[in-house]
């Protein structure tokens, strides 16, 4: 589709309805979801949210069908404020953006569907910033069609739930319907005509014999890509004229003929199937639950100059010179045009749950298992082999063969698969106290394995096609662990009005020994309409086989920074250590108040310690732009014992590093959950308000690694990436017909630290954390990097033409708010390609991209909405 077509399919859907409206009864009030029965972070039945011990949001079905784009990590950033998305990644991280609660990395969330651990990516984030090492589960590979509720627990659950749950869970409850179902059409774009996006979405319900059900939900949805910025430094000035070391003959790429070339976000196709399914057999129900989906992406890489893919002598390794040339010596047309690569990645899912429920003289056990697969391939596509096109054409010069190189190659992927076996017993006792005292107990088993598949030869030989090297033999295997844990629950009520929960986990994994975590919950309701809530716990996360084991190079058109595993012989040339599981301390304390009928307020604030923190950790450069740096010929040790041959012209004119992860710093997080929700019935409506709130702040207690594995910038991306403050105000009006829904979401700023191409500082700051010389930490120039505090209004009116036919139009931000351009620096001039930014972005223009918002601006859409 092109232009606004996606969107104008859904008007004219919709259009062809309006001849048949009916007429309809008046809306009702929307219901109170405090009131919702919760699964999530307690054993205790029939528990409603306004009675937890513990924080808990509540999404509702039709919560989430007011969020316009057709994607779960957008329904979570909209609405809960703890709860903070990924909006754009860089190069494999595009295709699993990841989302976190509380300010911490998206490992620290556990992810739950039906209450049964949902297995991670295969696919890891290792480019700097605040998502880097995110493993996590891909929430977008949810349909939001198949979601009856979702329980947000903002609480460390890793006594309840085991590894992965210290700043909360996320619970994704199927829709259980066994008759009737619906079918939406969803056409969208952003301000700017780029991103289209189109999607199709069924659920549907069937009865199964007398006593179950089955409930099926179908989804397709493909958008294409997004730019951002404008031009190349590397080709033109600001003002679009060529660069001084360019050739004239690239008159060509002047002005504004690069300007859509930067890939955003990438093309992709995605279809998933989602299963719901249950008999009850009297006594005992069986059930089962999974998934299919399969993702195909395309995202742009960075583009490569003219002479890039060449044979010109004395330029063989690429470089931008001034000196004319004959572009019938480059690759194709890519001396005359340049080229921009496609990454190409096919991703296929699938995941079930089997398992039975029941009870026996009183004893209620649930017994299940969940296995999960995610395989990921990668190509790299539209693009060249420099080294196979050079040596081809120094042989056809001497009569042997045509110059030739492939233009694709296999890059290799990914397998990610995780059994999990879970038996929990659980039954009431009278003891005299003020109601039964619920006994729980039970155990997992858990078996995770990970592989990193090679690429093909051309993507490993020498320096691999153009922006994506292969997977090396020496990158690639296959690994596994186990784990084994039990739990002990008891929840009490002593007195009345007063609940005590307990629970302790013992967990013994087969790479890093065993742990012993707890908790401690407790209400106290002094009145209806007053009640004090609080939890101590400690917690802890293993390190994802992901980010023990993932290796291979990142590379751009000017840089190659090699991941190194931790531990490995090439990473203890540099100090970075195998890693070791996380610890975490949790406290919180809340008050729950209804000051008024209908009116429900909480207010819990919260301290999170964690110790040994995994992170990434900084790329230290052996040479950065062109300039060798000190320390360097340790690190180019390393890269050799690594097996890595590196592009020669990066020695002259690009950057090489390395990176890694470790259990490098202890952090403290602090903040303050507030909820409050009021529905007003109106003489011609209703009218539901509601405010969430949520401040935020992490401090790095311990750097234990030190400058310059975990610099400056590195702990800016963990103490200052994520605003201190998101506030989500709501307005949802309904009168008959016709609804309307308002939300003002307020971010305050976020500000890292960045790196400018110079080291001259006029305007930045000097901070001594680079590598060490003469027993001296080097000093690096930074500057803020600041998006400012802001607001994005979201709005949708909805009109239903019958019973059964929602026509509904919307934005979400409204006012096309964007993320702040770099400022330039200032009382410098740049030499000849070097970037003018205080980031040393390549592009002009181009927004920064930390922020909490997306650089894409507005976005706005139409559904169509079939019930029957």
């Amino acid at each position: 589709m092109t232009g606004i077509s996606a969107l104008r399919l859904s008007l004219v859907l919709a259009s062809s309805w309006s001849a048949c409206a009916m007429a309809q009864e008046a809306q009702t009030a929307q219901a109170d979801e405090g009131a919702a029965i919760i699964v999530t972070g307690t054993r205790a039945v029939g528990m409603q949210a306004a009675e937890s011990a513990a924080p808990i949001q509540v999404l509702s079905e039709e919560a989430i069908s007011h969020v316009g784009q057709p994607n779960l990590n957008q329904v979570l950033t909209q609405i809960v404020p703890s709860f903070t998305a990924q909006t754009q990644g860089t190069d494999l991280s595009s295709f699993s953006l990841s989302a976190r609660l509380r300010g911490l990395s998206p490992n620290h969330t556990l992810v739950l569907v039906n209450g049964k651990r949902r297995h991670g990516n295969g696919i890891l984030q290792v480019i700097s910033g605040a998502f880097q090492g995110s493993a996590a589960p891909s929430i977008d590979l949810i349909p939001p069609d198949a979601i009856a509720r979702v329980e947000v627990f903002q609480e460390g659950a890793a006594a309840v739930y085991g590894t992965d749950a210290i700043a909360g869970v996320i619970n994704f409850i199927l829709k259980d319907n066994n008759e009737g179902g619906s079918f939406k059409v969803t056409g969208g774009q952003y301000y700017d005509s780029e991103g289209e996006l189109f999607s199709v979405s069924g659920n549907m319900g069937f009865k199964l014999g007398e006593d179950g059900f089955f409930n099926l939900s179908l989804f397709h949805r493909r958008q294409d890509y997004t730019t951002v910025g404008t031009g190349q430094v590397q080709i033109t000035r600001p003002d679009g004229t060529l660069q001084s070391n360019t050739p004239a003959q690239w008159s060509n790429l002047a002005g504004d003929a690069l300007s859509g070339i930067n890939g955003g976000q990438p093309k992709t196709y995605l279809t998933e199937a989602f299963y719901n399914m249950g008999y009850d057999f009297g006594g005992v129900e069986l059930y089962s639950f999974g998934d299919y989906a399969r993702r195909i992406g395309y995202a742009k890489q960075g583009y490569r100059h003219p002479k890039r893919i060449c044979y010109e002598t004395g330029n063989l390794g690429g470089g931008i010179t001034p000196a004319a040339y004959d572009p019938s010596i480059c690759y194709g047309d890519t001396g005359i045009w340049g080229m921009v690569p496609l990454q190409h990645v096919i991703e296929d899912e699938y995941s079930f749950t089997v398992g039975a429920k029941g009870e026996v003289s009183g004893w209620n056990y649930d017994l299940s298992t969940t296995y999960g697969h995610q395989k990921d391939d990668i190509w790299t596509e539209a693009s060249a082999h420099r080294e196979v096109w050079q040596e081809s054409y120094a042989a056809s010069l001497q009569g042997i063969g045509k110059p030739n190189t492939v233009d694709k190659a296999y890059d290799g992927g990914f397998r990610l698969s995780q059994t999990t076996v879970t038996a929990d017993i659980r039954k009431e006792y009278e003891v005299g106290l003020a109601s039964p005292l619920t006994f729980a107990f039970g155990g997992e088993y858990r078996r995770d394995t990970y592989e990193i598949v090679a690429g093909d030869y051309y993507s490993t030989y020498r320096t691999g096609v153009q922006s994506f090297p292969g997977y090396k033999a020496t990158d690639a295997g296959k690994f596994h662990r186990s784990s084994k844990a039990g739990y002990i629950n008891l929840i009490a009520e002593p007195v009345e009005h007063w609940s005590v929960d307990l629970a302790g986990r013992y967990e013994d994994y087969t790479d890093f020994g065993n742990t012993t975590i707890g908790k401690i919950t407790t209400r106290y309701d002094f009145s209806p309409a007053f009640a004090l809530r609080g939890t101590v716990s400690t917690g802890f996360r293993a390190p994802t086989l992901a980010e023990q084991k993932y290796s291979t190079i990142n590379v751009g058109p000017t840089s190659a920074v090699a991941q190194l595993p931790a531990g490995t012989p090439a990473a203890a040339l540099l100090g970075f250590n195998a890693l070791k599981p996380e610890k975490s301390k949790n406290f919180s304390a809340g008050v729950v108040l209804r000051p008024v009928p209908k009116l429900a307020i909480t207010v819990d604030g919260y301290i999170i310690k964690i110790k040994d923190r995994i992170t990434g950790t900084a790329a230290r450069n052996a040479v950065l732009n062109g300039v060798a740096q000190p320390g360097g010929a340790d690190i180019l040790n390393a890269l050799n014992a690594a097996g890595i041959v590196l592009d020669s012209a990066l020695f002259t004119s690009g950057t090489i590093g390395v990176s890694s992860f470790t259990n490098g710093i202890d952090t403290r997080t602090w903040g303050i959950d507030f909820s409050a929700a009021y529905p007003v019935a109106l003489d011609f409506g209703t009218l539901n308000l509601s405010l969430t709130t949520n401040y935020n702040k992490t401090k790095i207690t311990n750097n234990k690694v030190g400058y310059p594995i975990f610099n400056a910038a590195s702990e800016s991306n963990i103490e200052r990436s994520n605003p201190d403050y998101k506030i989500v105000a709501g307005a949802l009006f309904k009168s008959g017909k016709f609804s309307l829904n308002l939300r003002e979401t307020f971010y305050g700023k976020t500000s890292v630290l960045v790196r400018p191409a110079l080291f001259i500082p006029s305007g930045g700051f000097l901070i001594a954390d680079g590598a060490i010389v003469n027993g001296v930490n080097a000093n690096q120039l930074y500057f803020n990097g600041v998006v400012k505090a802001t607001a994005l209004t979201d709005l949708e009116a909805s009109y239903d033409f019958t019973d059964a036919v929602t026509f509904s139009v919307g934005a979400n931000n409204l006012f096309n708010k964007r993320p702040e351009v770099p400022a330039m620096m200032q009382g410098v001039t740049p030499g000849a390609g070097v970037s003018p930014f205080i980031n040393g972005a390549g592009a002009y223009n181009a927004y920064f991209g930390h922020g909490p918002y997306g650089t894409s601006g507005g976005y706005y859409y139409a559904r169509l909405d079939f019930k029957f």
